[in-house]
């Protein structure tokens, strides 16, 4: 199986920064599509910003032009660098992989989920 492992969520006041991390490790043939989800409370888990082995990029519409989403494919690792946080971004948010264990079948890893607070 493999495991995503996420971190750099934490306290952060309105107009700051934030790098969230999530790192692949197991068994893994290859990594394709990668995204971070958000949920905060009494809402729905959204797609915040996803990208593709090809390193093309898509975003929801509210963090277009503060939140970049990156990755390293050597180290199967994905990064969200998050600026100009508003108290809105405050969520859980949670890594999701596209991984293929072996070229035969693949699936979707997610993990543990960190917290992100935007508050002053």
């Amino acid at each position: 199986q493999v495991q995503l492992v996420e971190s750099g969520g934490g306290l952060v006041q309105p107009g700051g920064s934030l790098r969230l991390s999530c790192a692949a490790s197991g068994t893994i043939f290859t990594v394709n599509a990668m995204g971070w989800y958000r949920q905060a409370p009494g809402k729905q888990r959204e797609l915040v910003a996803s990208i593709f082995s090809s390193g093309l990029t898509r975003y929801t519409e509210s963090v277009k032009g503060r939140f970049t989403i990156s990755r390293d494919n050597a180290k199967n690792t994905v990064y969200l660098q998050m600026n100009s946080l508003k108290p809105e971004d405050a969520a859980v948010y949670y890594c999701t992989a596209r991984v293929a264990p072996s070229s035969l079948y693949e699936y979707d890893s997610w993990g543990q989920g960190t917290q992100v607070t935007v508050s002053s």
